[in-house]
């Protein structure tokens, strides 16, 4: 299959100012290929090599799992917390407010119940504490009797609280995947692929902290079971905790390639069967009643869990993961969904102060907005947004009363906002700050934030100007209106899971009419359009009524063909499934 791009249906320019190419060889046949050709194509412009395709079509564990002890310090964390499971000493597991530190915290509370001990945990208040292990909490913590902490999604730059741990006579086990600095904290054992002197381990540098701690979970039940601990007990059952594996992945943004495709698959199946009384009384909040798919831990899972570290009760997503009360589940469930639904209204206010501050800055490389009173809690929900709508790097920060600025960040593929972040952190610029590629976080004095701005342009402004300049969209086939059906997009999911580094399928469809066009919900257009075919097609571009999208399809002449490209989904909301597309873009046929 050749690497070079290749223009696909001759779009040079959409609606959106963009190349179409096709991903891999041209494909224009999708109407008449079989679904195993359809799968088979997917999986190969994907990265699959041919000879794995048996392993991609049904991404198992076993097949993608490594050897828990190629991670430097995972051998001597696992030995440790062996330790305290065979003596019954105190363990509490101090986790991040997000999806990704609930799910990981979630994962080692109920691994260590079933161990026989009663691990507390601890949860920062993202409003009172900010990110990560404050000093105070580990003395706090190590004052109350326990003498091993473990750290989940934080802790590779908590150089300070690290050492009032161990001052206090803690022990600290970090387990992490943010960025790591040369130099490392004085934890006892620092579990983490993303350290600098990371040799085999550094291949899963894409893993979720979820999926760290998943893996120092199989480290511990293999170390006691080479201690004969299982001789008279059960072994806990840890692909049975897979369902806080995946959702912890994917609400994280973390690539599903390799392993983390694995524990997604696997992980949507044991949520499938509602095992965890917490994730099903959120299926029931969220009115999720068929099998859970992974665009729902994304969109309907993770932020009702957000809500409560970004507007409400911290510690809420761990209660509602840990709890074995069918009544607890529901009532945290219900009050997640509200603050969901608080965090929907603070969010808008913000964004669209947020894009305002953006526009009045023209067409800059790096997008960074502030301001007074902003909730931090939104901040990286619009930072997103903003990412979106200008593809560009975005940082959204709020300033508080004391003038402190607490910022999130979301970054274009090809631009490394994470290293930035840690260099503008290293030039003095920031009070604090890390994270990965992708996304980071960071704390600075609001008089430094045009400092900020200065350091991010000089340092990424090359790089965003190249991954503007070579921005495409990519389309993995063509069909007729009449293609895009139900059996399609049934056919499309056995290539999946999808999400970052494992793109979602793509077609173009057309050529077509637009028959009706308005504007729904939230900003949304929707469109019914009409092929030569004699077929129809409803389609949806999302948050698109103020867009160029949006604004052609709106006032598009109803006799001009055009080509519309985007992801064919299922629409079950009547009684018979109908399929429809989520648009991405257009272009005109003329």
């Amino acid at each position: 299959m050749t690497t070079e791009p290749r223009l696909a249906l001759g779009v040079r320019r959409s609606i959106l100012g963009q190349p179409w190419h096709w991903r891999g060889a041209p494909a224009d046949d999708l109407d008449a290929g079989s679904p195993d050709d359809l799968v088979t194509r997917l999986l190969l412009t994907r990265g699959c090599p041919r000879d794995e395709l048996d392993a991609h079509r049904v991404p198992t564990i076993r097949g993608f799992m490594p050897d828990p002890s190629i991670f430097r310090d995972m051998d001597k964390a696992a030995m440790r917390l062996a330790d305290a499971v065979q003596a019954g000493e105190p363990v509490t597991v101090f986790g991040d407010y997000d999806v990704d530190g609930a799910t990981s915290a979630a994962l080692l509370i109920r691994l260590l119940r079933q161990l026989g001990l009663s691990p507390g945990y601890y949860i920062p208040d993202r409003l009172m504490e900010g990110y990560g292990p404050s000093g105070e909490a580990l003395v706090r913590i190590a004052g109350g009797g326990t003498r091993l902490i473990v750290t989940v999604d934080c802790g590779a730059q908590a150089f300070e609280a690290l050492d009032m741990a161990r001052a206090a006579g803690a022990e600290v086990i970090v387990v992490d995947h943010h960025k790591c600095a040369a130099q490392l904290p004085a934890a006892y054992a620092l579990v983490n692929p993303n350290r600098l002197d990371e040799d085999q381990g550094a291949a899963h540098g894409h893993l979720a902290a979820v999926g760290v701690a998943f893996l120092l979970g199989a480290a511990l039940i293999r170390e006691l079971r080479r201690r004969g601990w299982f001789d008279s007990r059960a072994e806990p059952k840890l692909i049975e905790l897979l369902d806080l594996v995946a959702l912890g992945t994917v609400a994280d943004v973390a690539q599903l390639r390799g392993l983390n495709r694995a524990f997604v698959a696997q992980g949507l199946k044991v949520m499938a069967g509602r095992r965890n009384i917490g994730l099903a009384a959120l299926a029931e909040a969220a009115r999720l009643t068929r099998a859970p798919l992974c665009h729902d831990l994304g969109f309907a899972f993770g932020p009702r869990i957000n809500a409560g570290g970004r507007v409400g009760k911290s510690d809420l997503g761990v209660r509602l993961l840990t709890t074995e009360d069918p009544a607890e589940a529901h009532q945290i469930a219900a009050e997640l969904d509200r603050l969901n639904e608080e965090r929907r209204a603070i969010e808008a206010e913000v964004q669209e102060a947020a894009e305002a501050h953006c526009r009045s800055r023209g067409d800059a490389m790096v997008h960074v907005a502030a301001g007074q009173g902003w909730h931090p809690g939104v901040i990286g929900i619009v930072a997103g947004r903003l990412k979106e709508r200008f593809n560009r790097p975005a940082i959204v920060i709020g300033i508080d009363e004391t003038g402190t600025g607490k910022g999130s960040g979301r970054s274009v593929p090809g631009v490394d906002l994470g290293a930035a972040i840690l260099a503008a952190k290293d030039e003095g610029l920031l009070i604090a700050g890390g994270g990965h590629a992708m996304a980071a976080g960071l704390t600075v004095a609001a008089d430094r934030i045009d400092a900020l701005k200065s350091f991010l342009h000089e340092r990424l402004a090359e790089g965003v100007a190249h991954a503007t300049a070579t921005r495409a969209l990519q389309v993995d086939a063509a069909l007729s209106p009449r293609g895009v059906a139900p059996a399609l997009v049934e056919a499309l999911e056995q290539a999946g899971p999808y999400g970052m580094g494992w793109a979602a399928p793509r077609v173009a469809a057309g050529p077509v009419r637009i028959v009706k066009c308005d504007v729904v919900g939230t900003g949304h257009v929707r469109a019914i359009l009409s092929g030569d075919d004699g077929a129809s097609l409803k389609a949806v571009a999302f948050r698109a009524a103020e867009t160029e999208l949006g604004q052609a399809l709106l006032a598009a002449p109803k006799d001009r063909k055009l080509w519309v490209a985007g992801r064919p989904k299922l629409d079950d909301w009547g009684p018979t499934p109908k399929a429809e597309l989520h648009l991405d873009d257009a272009a005109w046929c003329d």
